[in-house]
């Protein structure tokens, strides 16, 4: 039997954000690169993510874990991704 995993990037964004397209095109391309899952969350879906992130997006994630705000560096992402998982905070 498969269990699903869950993808070691969260990327939380919103529409019309020129930066969040920025971040998507370096995630989905190391992402893709390295063989990791990764999802996307739009916090004007959620009253409670835009009064947490607000203007500081895009924001990524990583094991759970914040890494990044406003710009992905693709090189602190794939060092991240590289290294083992982290365990997440609920664990």
């Amino acid at each position: 039997m498969n269990t699903p995993v869950d993808p070691r990037v969260t990327l939380y964004s919103r529409p019309g954000c020129h930066l969040c397209d920025a971040a998507r095109e370096v995630v989905a391309r190391v992402c893709e690169d390295l063989g990791e899952s990764w999802v996307e969350i739009d916090i004007d879906s959620d009253g409670d993510l835009a009064d947490r992130f607000g203007e500081e997006i895009p924001v990524t994630y990583v094991d759970g874990a914040q890494h990044d705000f406003w710009r992905v560096d693709e090189t602190r992402l794939r060092a991240a991704l590289t290294s083992p998982p982290r365990r997440r905070e609920s664990e």
